[in-house]
């Protein structure tokens, strides 16, 4: 059994915080150890917590769009959260997201930190402000940085983008064309580093 599916089974039983009285399941990260390219996004959605799989949902049709832009493998790519269960508030039938706050980051940054090591990423993407600063830190501001290369000890690259769900929030079909234009954009910077663009 590899270091990831050990982690996966720990992780199966946290109870480090409250998240888990709610949520379905653990959704812990997907793919393989020692993938070029890790994507850490802010929290499970609905989708990912009923199937237990992480970007299967709205969000993950958008990245998987934009990776196919690029020529990204989806299956090179190790995807995870930085928090590990949904957080979420009933309305109606629905259960819609709520943004985790820090104690919860916290109580999962060890489950993500397991996972870099293991995986060893050479590009690393923050996927949205959440991940961005639980990883770079609460100074970060994905507006002022995202698409290009920043300093940090947990990759050789670094890069943050929006999270692919603010892509589905834009209130108009020409703002969500632009959007998902600047995502693209983004991650084409990820696709040269890599090598699959020229």
């Amino acid at each position: 059994m590899g270091q990831l599916e050990k982690l996966r089974e720990e992780a199966a039983g946290c109870r480090a915080c409250d998240l888990w009285k709610t949520g379905t399941q653990t959704v812990f990260g997907e793919g393989r150890e020692r993938a070029e390219v890790m994507m850490v996004g802010e929290q499970p959605g609905d989708r990912e917590d009923v199937e237990g799989r992480p970007f299967v949902g709205p969000a993950g049709r958008v990245l998987d769009q934009a990776l196919e832009q690029v020529g990204i493998d989806r299956d090179l790519v190790y995807l995870t959260n930085v928090v590990k269960h949904f957080k979420w508030r009933p309305r109606g039938k629905r259960r819609i997201h709520q943004k985790p706050n820090a104690e919860e980051i916290r109580a999962c940054r060890p489950w993500l930190d397991r996972e870099l090591e293991a995986v060893e990423p050479r590009v690393l993407v923050c996927l949205g402000s959440v991940a961005a600063q639980a990883l770079l830190g609460r100074q970060f501001r994905v507006t002022r940085e995202r698409g290009r290369f920043v300093e940090s000890p947990l990759a050789d690259r670094v890069i943050a983008t929006v999270h692919p769900s603010s892509i589905l929030r834009t209130p108009d079909e020409e703002a969500r064309e632009a959007a998902m234009r600047d995502f693209v954009a983004d991650l084409d910077v990820v696709a040269r580093e890599l090598g699959v663009r020229a």
